[in-house]
């Protein structure tokens, strides 16, 4: 999460005696271009990521040519320009998913999804964010590994990536799968916490461990697609927000926002609210990518969202704005 943007909204919330949202508002939503200045086709948005010194988003696509890109912030009257497209590279090769996106100064860190295959397997990546090299291949735990019935399922996860320590905190990131683990009860999501010990990313690859599951709402079956660790008060436990999704053949998708405390190791979060952003007037889509977004004239926070088009023609690409309702709402503690 920039740090900008994290310190003007723990600043707002202190100053602030508000509860918790009853709903969102959309405030824009604008369609991104199907093809890029070459005429190549773009889209498979996964990750979004808002960096409000420059004003300017970054996504991250899923395609298997794997690029982060950068563009403008638009508004209700200003659409979307793209300022400049970036390769990610792998250390040999292989086919990437990436699906999760932390900036952390010059370097980049993305959850990449697998498929339950020697050649496809779910990863922590640093990446070089000047040029899109990959520095460092982290595997997951073996919990996390395809075994027999065991592990991530096909195409299931590692589906978000959080920065869960507070600006000027060593380093830690917060991964989350998109469906169960085979071994893992029906509706439950586990949660892993990446973390160094000598306090700071180096070479050194960093250590993993659980940090309890979040459950989704049932009966029926939503999946988590993006998860934000939301800014804290001092002395807080860290809350938090889950963008999840729900498919019904042939072309029907349903979308909502949930609102967690961090279960601690071994422990499962029910949700402390939900809200059906289909109600706050955002289309349904499949809507993978959640950010903070720029605070509002206020200094209330928003959420950027992301579409992902998988590059269908019945699908789109979109960008889309939200803020809570009421405005005085905040996003964390009352």
């Amino acid at each position: 999460m920039p740090a900008l943007t994290a310190l003007l909204t723990a600043g707002w919330i202190a100053a602030q005696g508000c509860a918790a949202p009853l709903g969102w508002t959309l405030q824009w939503e604008q369609p991104l271009p199907r093809q890029g200045p070459s005429g190549q086709a773009i889209g498979g948005f996964s990750a979004i990521v808002h960096e409000p010194q420059q004003g300017r988003i970054w996504l991250l696509s899923d395609l298997p040519q794997a690029e982060l890109s950068a563009w403008t912030l638009p508004g209700q009257r200003s659409a979307p320009r793209l300022l400049l497209q970036r390769p990610i590279g792998s250390t040999d090769g292989e086919a990437l998913d990436g699906e999760g996106l932390v900036l952390a100064g010059d370097q980049l860190w993305i959850a990449s999804e697998g498929r339950r295959t020697g050649d496809r397997p779910a990863l922590l990546l640093r990446v070089n964010r000047r040029d899109g090299r990959t520095l460092q291949r982290v595997p997951l735990p073996a919990a996390w590994q395809a075994a027999p019935g065991l592990g991530l399922a096909s195409n299931a996860g590692p589906e978000s990536l959080t920065r869960l320590s507070a600006p000027g905190e060593p380093l830690q990131l917060l991964m989350a799968a998109e469906r169960p683990l085979l071994q893992d009860p029906d509706g439950q999501v586990r949660l892993l916490r990446w973390w160094w010990p000598a306090g700071r990313p180096t070479a050194a690859e960093p250590q993993a461990s659980p940090q309890g599951s979040l459950q989704l709402p049932g009966p029926e079956p939503w999946s988590l697609t993006d998860l934000l660790a939301l800014p804290r008060r001092a002395g807080q436990p860290p809350r938090l927000l889950a963008l999840l999704r729900r498919y019904s053949p042939p072309q029907s998708w349903e979308n909502r926002l949930a609102l967690y405390p961090l279960p601690q190791p071994g422990a499962v979060a029910s949700p402390l609210q939900s809200w059906d952003l289909q109600q706050a007037g955002l289309p349904p889509e499949n809507w993978e990518g959640l950010a903070l977004g720029p605070p509002q004239a206020n200094g209330g926070p928003s959420l950027v969202l992301v579409s992902d088009d998988n590059l269908n023609p019945l699908q789109s690409s979109r960008l889309a704005l939200l803020i809570p309702n009421p405005p005085q709402a905040c996003l964390d503690h009352p």
